[in-house]
């Protein structure tokens, strides 16, 4: 009974945000979007001025939050759609209306709307809702009424997002953290969209009860997205070939439990290879010269990665991960686990290591893989992918071998203004895949 007791309070943890908790905030429909973490003290700054983050505790996922204005100040407060606006966005039977209004006798002199500013401010102290401020705004324009309804409807939406600011509370996940970061830092996960991740998963086979190996080096949103599908069963390894693990901060932004945590670990290629072979000097030697030639390739990463200002997207410190007890991915792994890679090898691997020689990467990193076993490489540009896949053929180390390259075409979906959008991107990297083999020669 204890255990699926167990089971249902963390179904519900999912569903409602807690105290330590990451959160994407959506502001205005995709302005501005923010990671925050949920605590007393948290902020988020909007035009002006700070609000407090408090609100949001306790909350579900997806709720709607608005600026209110009242005696105390402005604060955040759940907005509730009533039934009769849920069934008019809802409705699907939408029918054009004949427009006989136009724009052309409409000039932008700054003297349609009679409301100064002064009268906007002693509404909002008399804690007038931003809903009547706009309506108030709305009934002093001279030329409102004259304006198409489709003009109409962008002058609420101007204003709304001026006095009457909303925030969407969204859960972090694979999709949504891949989208905001490749909007607004897309060099930081080496220029991955959102569909080639997609592929990535899927070219590599992952699923439950896997051990999938993981090269990451686009800050960890590949080692979180690997853990997010396999749900707690089965180990992801983050391999990393010099003395140092790469960075996995973006992980920490799933809100992993303690169970998903414990099967997301890390391990070094000298470390697998000591374990494989003999030891040996001869071995030692061969590892120490892998190091030295990944340390070399490394430099410019090194240089890439170090942080920066982030103004948009804020990751948790060290002293905040441990004062809300976060679980910590990312812990060496067991000889016993290593051991039993060893015997059985991994289920497939997954390489986004765009600052390393992809063909000596793939190189080190076959042998590892259990036999009919699937990969998948990504890389932002065709050339390295190309080489790779030549070498793979020419050595009989794989077969199935093929470069895809993602296509994505986003739309705008409004009534009657349905048409793709004018700004897309026209890139989504290389993803090299095929199945491992075992070629008696080579051995």
């Amino acid at each position: 009974m204890s255990g699926n007791q167990s089971n249902v309070d963390s179904v519900q943890s999912r569903r409602v945000t807690w105290e330590g908790c990451s959160v994407l905030l959506d502001i205005n429909d995709g302005d501005r979007l923010v990671f925050s973490r949920l605590t007393e003290n948290s902020t988020l700054k909007i035009g002006k001025k700070n609000y407090s983050l408090r609100p949001l505790i306790g909350c579900p996922f997806g709720s709607l939050f608005q600026v209110e204005y009242g005696a105390e100040g402005s604060k955040l407060s759940r907005l509730l759609r009533s039934a009769e606006v849920s069934n008019i966005e809802d409705n699907g039977d939408y029918q054009p209306v004949e427009e006989h209004r136009d724009n052309r006798e409409l000039v932008d002199n700054n003297k349609a709307q009679s409301l100064s500013g002064e009268d906007i401010e002693e509404l909002r102290r008399q804690g007038a809702t931003g809903d009547e401020i706009i309506e108030a705004l709305i009934a002093n324009s001279a030329t409102f009424e004259k304006k198409t309804a489709f003009s109409q409807e962008k002058y609420r939406l101007k204003k709304q997002k001026k006095y009457a600011p909303r925030v969407l509370l969204r859960r972090p996940v694979a999709r949504s953290i891949c989208e905001t970061y490749f909007t607004k830092y897309p060099a930081r996960i080496g220029f991955m969209r959102v569909d080639t991740l997609s592929l990535l998963l899927s070219m590599a086979n992952v699923a439950a009860n896997s051990d999938i190996l993981v090269v990451d080096m686009v800050g960890g949103l590949l080692t979180g997205a690997v853990a997010e599908r396999m749900g707690g069963s089965g180990y992801v390894c983050n391999m990393y070939l010099e003395s140092s693990p790469y960075p996995m901060d973006i992980v920490r932004m799933f809100n992993f439990g303690d169970e998903i945590c414990k099967r997301i670990v890390r391990t070094s290629l000298s470390d697998l290879c000591s374990v494989q072979n003999d030891p040996s000097e001869q071995m030692g030697h061969d590892v120490s010269a892998t190091a030295n030639s990944s340390n070399e390739q490394m430099c410019s990463h090194e240089t890439l990665t170090e942080p920066s200002g982030m103004e948009e997207i804020a990751l948790p410190s060290e002293n905040e991960v441990s004062k809300c007890k976060i679980p910590k991915a990312g812990d060496k792994a067991s000889q016993e686990t290593i051991d039993l890679w060893k015997a059985n090898g991994f289920s497939s691997l997954i390489v986004a290591a765009p600052e390393l020689d992809t063909w000596n990467t793939v190189k080190d990193l076959m042998p590892h893989l259990s036999h009919s076993a699937p990969f998948a490489i990504y890389h932002q540009y065709l050339q390295p992918l190309a080489t790779c896949m030549h070498r793979l053929q020419s050595e009989k180390m794989a077969v199935g071998l093929q470069i895809s390259e993602p296509w994505l075409r986003e739309y705008q979906v409004l009534p009657s203004r349905t048409h793709p959008c004018m700004q897309m991107s026209a890139f989504g990297g290389y993803i090299l895949s095929g199945v491992k083999i075992c070629n008696p020669e080579s051995a």
